[in-house]
């Protein structure tokens, strides 16, 4: 599986609004995730059209989390970010097999993503 730096760079962000207390602007965000601006500015964009994340505008505004982090799961967050995986192209003759293979594999990816919450991923941190 490869993971793009847009789905890094959302991962990281979505866990930053995990930790935090309350909205939180896209500058911290940028800053503290090491998130080029601009780029940022677009993950949080596609985060909240997804319905992932709320916004609003303003100085006591920013960007919070649309769900508890115990109800985001990392798939979640993925399919935003890299779309829906499509199947592969059908494997000729002998390699035939594989396609059943690769199936299975992305079930497993699937469910162990899905599985995985940003809370869980925060639990698993430990002290900041």
């Amino acid at each position: 599986m490869r993971i793009s730096a847009r789905t890094q760079y959302a991962l990281g962000a979505m866990l930053a609004l995990a930790v935090a207390d309350g909205p939180v602007h896209a500058e911290w965000i940028a800053a503290t995730q090491e998130i080029p601006r601009r780029f940022c500015d677009n993950i949080l964009l596609q985060l909240r059209r997804a319905g992932l994340i709320h916004s609003q505008r303003g100085p006591d505004g920013g960007y919070w989390l649309a769900r508890p982090a115990k109800e985001i799961a990392l798939a979640d967050i993925i399919r935003v970010t890299e779309g829906v995986e499509q199947a592969t192209r059908p494997f000729p003759k002998a390699a035939a097999p594989l396609a059943a293979i690769w199936a299975q594999l992305r079930n497993h990816e699937d469910a162990l993503l899905g599985e995985i919450t940003l809370a869980d991923v925060v639990d698993s941190s430990g002290p900041a």
